[in-house]
């Protein structure tokens, strides 16, 4: 075959692989709806980054100047709001029961006796651990109180004498607490880019998975050489992903306002792999999925366990080596660590070579798989092609 006849070939491929994908409904949803809508839905809903004014109900049993101060000083702090009180524990848990309340706040009565004795004052903190920012706010607002409190006190017992003495007597070491990549603290800044990267992975698996289950019906009949169908589908979802890519890791985190630090002829260059990579994983991935109805149901139950396995939500050093080592020939997860680091803390591409390499190897690999794979899918056509044509001689 000529070069000429071999370029025509690829683009007859390219251009079924289209029609294809246009002709079909569920194709058309995972490779445009779904990488178009899902990041913004994800982005929309984490964009407030922080749980601000979460309303607590308070039990003040002392009914004391110093108890209504402690509670006022709680309802100031940007993340808790004192909105209920309660006469005993009981009548609050209602409130958390009912959903009105995230916790409870326990002032006892001997709380200003206690103090007023120059003993250590207890505060209750109930929360509702169900919801991890919400606990996380009461917490620490209540603890951020008591510590304010404590060394006003502190400073009054210890009667100084200048006003620098009342400072240091109250707050002896300064801290001044500068966060240096996630400015924000929020949820979303943190976990964003990687689940943006991950969609884009899980819908070429879907797309893949939709494509091979419907060509298998028909035994693979439209399939060209084995170079020339694997190199027309590897550009067909490679252009289709590559904008997609670009639309959700570059431009969505800009219209919500997260943190987007990476630079662009980086990202072209880690990226790159990467499509690559999931392209091939892909193929395989289509392969072992027998049916299209299957599709569907495997990346639904595979995106959280990847997406734990990058290590984005879970420590690294925490997850078992068995699923370290599965997570290490998945793409995404290679991907999600370089690309965190990248948008995050503005990496450039020699800082990331680790992550880069892995998705070389995986590109690699996962393509010569492909290429088996493609071999075995062509002798399928041609087998029955050639049980067909015996048919028809016989008859």
């Amino acid at each position: 075959m000529n070069i000429y006849k071999y370029i025509q070939n690829v683009f007859e491929v390219w251009i079924h692989e289209i029609r294809a994908i246009l002709k079909d409904q569920g194709a058309i949803l995972f490779c445009f709806v779904l990488p178009l809508a899902y990041p913004v839905l994800y982005s929309w809903i984490y964009n407030n980054e922080v749980v601000r004014e979460v309303p607590v109900v308070a039990v003040d049993n002392s009914h004391s100047s110093l108890s209504r101060q402690f509670l006022q000083k709680l309802n100031a702090t940007p993340d808790c709001e004192v909105s209920y009180y309660a006469g005993s524990l009981e009548e609050a848990k209602e409130y958390v029961g009912r959903g009105e309340a995230y916790g409870v706040v326990y002032l006892p009565a001997d709380f200003d006796e206690k103090a007023g004795r120059h003993e250590q004052a207890v505060v209750s903190v109930y929360c509702d651990m169900s919801y991890m920012l919400t606990y996380k706010a009461i917490y620490t607002s209540v603890q951020t109180v008591s510590m304010v409190m404590g060394g006003q006190i502190s400073a009054q017992i210890a009667q100084p004498m200048t006003k620098r003495d009342a400072e240091l007597s109250s707050a002896p070491l300064k801290v001044d607490e500068i966060q240096v990549f996630n400015v924000t603290g929020g949820y979303g800044n943190s976990i964003l880019p990687g689940v943006l990267v991950l969609i884009i992975q899980q819908a070429i698996l879907l797309c893949l998975g939709l494509r091979a289950g419907t060509e298998r019906e028909t035994y693979f009949r439209d399939m060209k050489s084995v170079g020339s169908t694997m190199l027309g589908k590897g550009l067909t979802y490679f252009m289709i992903y590559a904008v997609m890519l670009a639309y959700t890791s570059l431009v969505v985190p800009r219209i919500f306002g997260f943190v987007m630090m990476a630079h662009l002829w980086d990202w072209m260059v880690f990226m790159t792999p990467y499509l690559m990579a999931c392209i091939g994983f892909g193929i395989v991935g289509s392969e072992m999925i027998r049916y299209r109805e299957n599709v569907m149901l495997t990346a639904v139950c595979t995106s959280v366990p990847f997406l734990f396995m990058s290590g984005l939500s879970w420590p690294q050093s925490a997850i078992p080596g068995f699923w370290q080592g599965v997570g290490d020939i998945i793409p995404s997860t290679f991907a999600i660590r370089g690309i965190v680091r990248m948008s995050s803390m503005g990496a450039r591409i020699g800082d990331v070579i680790p992550e880069f390499r892995a998705l070389c190897i995986q590109a690699v690999v996962y393509n010569i798989i492909a290429v088996f794979i493609m071999y075995r899918r062509f002798n399928i056509k041609r087998l029955k092609l050639r049980s067909n044509s015996q048919g028809s001689t016989n008859a």
